[in-house]
This record gives structure tokens, C-alpha cells and sequence, in this order.
């Protein structure tokens, strides 16, 4: 079932109401504002898990943001959209677990076999 269909009629309402007054103002940002500031994120993983089909956010944006951020990953899952399913869900459990494998003290160094943590 979709992710909001077991909730009441008013707070799905207040969702879109919520999602449609931040569009309305472009959340805030001036254009092309956070990708200019991207370069910042140098340094610190992520993980970047975009739905091919995502209406709501075009695809365009999550590859631009990766040429912006040396170290995000950017995975692209072929058959999702914007609330993904059960590949997206596979992908973050990927993505999570290399984080988890990831020494504390150095963001880009994968931890050893027997290293606690």
C-alpha cells in the first residue's frame, strides 16, 4: 500500500498543504543555491539513492549534486520513483552498512575486520 494511505484524511492534508507552500517559495533558496556550496561537503561520505522515475525530484538534480560532492556515491535505482520500494530500501541498507564499515576518525577509510565499532 502506498506510505500514507493508513493515515486520516487531515494529516495527509496537512502534508500536502506543508509540501505545497515549500514549493511555492522554493524552500527558501535562492537558485542553485545548494549546489554552490557543495564543494563544502568535501571530506564526508554520502550516499546519494535517487528513483529514475522521481517526478518530484528530477533525476538531473541528484547528478549534479554528485559532479558537486567528490564523495557521495550516487546510486540510481532503475525502477523507482519518488517513495521508492524495495530495491531503494535494499540500496540505503547497502549504502548503511558501508558507513558502518567506515573508520570514525577518518571519513573515507574502511574499517579493518577486527576493528570494534
Amino acid at each position: 500500500p502506498p506510505p500514507y494511505s493508513g493515515r486520516p484524511d487531515r494529516d495527509q492534508q496537512a502534508l500536502v498543504r506543508i509540501c505545497s507552500h515549500y514549493f511555492a517559495n522554493g524552500a527558501w533558496l535562492e537558485e542553485g543555491q545548494l549546489l554552490a556550496r557543495a564543494h563544502r561537503l568535501a571530506g564526508i561520505p554520502g550516499a546519494l539513492i535517487h528513483g529514475r522515475f522521481d517526478l518530484a525530484g528530477p533525476l538531473v538534480t541528484a547528478w549534479e549534486l554528485n559532479r558537486a560532492w567528490p564523495d557521495a556515491e550516487l546510486t540510481i535505482i532503475g525502477n523507482a520513483g519518488h517513495m521508492g520500494g524495495t530495491e531503494t530500501r535494499r540500496a540505503v541498507l547497502a549504502a548503511l552498512d558501508g558507513f558502518a564499515g567506515r573508520d570514525e576518525n577518518d571519513a573515507r577509510s574502511p574499517r579493518t575486520e577486527n576493528e570494534e565499532g
